[in-house]
């Protein structure tokens, strides 16, 4: 009876075991099937970190005592601490109306918006205090245009320079490996540009270009970020911004470079107001556009007296951030920057628009406008806004947006 006892406990428990043991493999297969099917579907990878809640990394409502010194908004002091661990990244960002709407132009500091070709515009978005609380996504990455590093490059020491590919001369089927000047003027090309400033020197440069010196997991290609039908590859680069600050820490890149040199040597700081609403807006519905036959690109600023901001449209409808809760982009300040415009100036149809010198400029701020100039002595020099007496105009505290306008351009209020 004993020897029937033990058996029968045995076989209880080798049952036990076998069920275990199927149980455990079908969950492993399932872990397996899902893993494989978020390596081998794009979809797949987009909704299952879409999944994931971007959460604060710090306590949001302690005190904001810690001046931006891009943008003059009050942050907390946790935040002041990350920032002061990196430096600003200037990332390429693409308009193109398939490509809207983007990933991370709320949580920027300061906004440039200029044509690109065709009439299609493109952002160089400045990303330093903004990013500091949590991590953001930027996206559609896009190539590099001359005058975009070149306001980039106001941002102090090496800036980090993020985009995807750029205007260049290179041509392996052309005689020498390079394009002749009717392809390619030598003023809008870019990696020369790149080269001159000592950005471009591969996996040690500040330069982060996701066509060839940096790839997984900084930069990822996402077709379906916006849904379940997949948008061209060219509208599908996507950059973590956690991860491009790893990768800058790698490169010797933080608020000090491998040599020492802090990157706000050189910066030169707008001066800042805390901004007011004015009783009676002056200024508070912005229209312009900038190329005539282009109207998906027209803009429009409506101001909010309530927050003293003005809230940005794009061909008509409502400009959104396609991350976090998906809000209206807005600004404190729009800057419209008239610039002289020159091109096509090649066979590929480039575009070049002055930003180094000086021209004519008009901030909007707390429901009024300022007419006035702008100022930039070289690419290394950050642009400053002067009024009609010559007085540097002061930036309400928060995001800036600067539209580099063509020169001539109506723009109504």
């Amino acid at each position: 009876m004993q020897k029937f006892n033990l058996n029968f406990n045995n076989l209880k428990s080798n049952k036990t075991t076998l069920i275990a043991s199927f149980v455990g493999l079908f969950l492993v297969s399932i872990g397996l099937s899902l893993l494989v099917f978020s390596l081998i579907s794009p979809k797949g990878a987009s909704q299952l970190v879409s999944t994931i809640a971007q959460k604060a990394r710090v306590d949001l409502t302690a005190p904001k005592v810690a001046e931006c010194p891009i943008n003059g908004m009050m942050y907390t002091k946790a935040e002041k601490d990350i920032w002061e661990k990196r430096r600003p990244v200037a990332v390429m960002i693409e308009n193109n109306v398939e490509a809207r709407p983007e990933s991370g132009l709320s949580k920027a500091d300061v906004v440039y918006e200029a044509v690109a070709e065709g009439g299609i515009t493109r952002f160089t978005s400045i990303f330093y205090c903004g990013v500091a609380a949590q991590n953001v996504k930027a996206a559609p990455i896009r190539s590099a245009r001359v005058y975009f590093i070149n306001m980039a490059a106001g941002y102090g020491t090496n800036p980090i320079y993020l985009h995807q590919g750029g205007a260049n001369n290179f041509c392996p089927d052309c005689p020498g490996g390079v394009k002749s000047r009717f392809d390619i003027d030598k003023t809008v090309d870019a990696y020369a540009l790149l080269d001159k400033l000592g950005w471009r020197n591969g996996s040690k440069g500040n330069g982060m270009d996701g066509g060839f010196n940096i790839g997984f997991p900084i930069v990822v290609r996402d077709q379906y970020r916006l849904s379940s039908t997949p948008t061209a590859w060219e509208h599908s680069v996507v950059a973590d911004m956690d991860e491009v600050y790893k990768e800058a820490d790698k490169r010797g890149y933080n608020f000090e470079d491998g040599n020492g040199v802090a990157w706000t040597k050189g910066f030169t700081k707008w001066t800042f107001q805390d901004g007011k609403a004015v009783s009676s807006p002056t200024a508070s519905d912005i229209k312009f556009g900038f190329w005539n036959n282009q109207p998906d690109y027209d803009v429009e600023w409506k101001y909010d007296a309530t927050t003293n901001s003005y809230m940005r449209f794009n061909g008509g409808v409502a400009h959104i951030d396609n991350e976090f809760d998906k809000p209206q982009i807005s600004a404190k300040n729009v800057v419209i920057m008239f610039a002289t415009e020159k091109g096509p100036v090649d066979n590929e149809k480039h575009m070049f628009y002055q930003v180094i010198g000086t021209g004519k400029a008009k901030v909007f701020q707390n429901g009024t406008v300022i007419d006035g100039t702008w100022s930039k002595a070289s690419a290394l020099d950050r642009e400053i806004f002067y009024d009609t007496n010559g007085k540097e105009i002061e930036m309400v505290r928060g995001t800036t947006w600067v539209e580099i306008v063509p020169a001539g351009n109506n723009i109504s209020y």
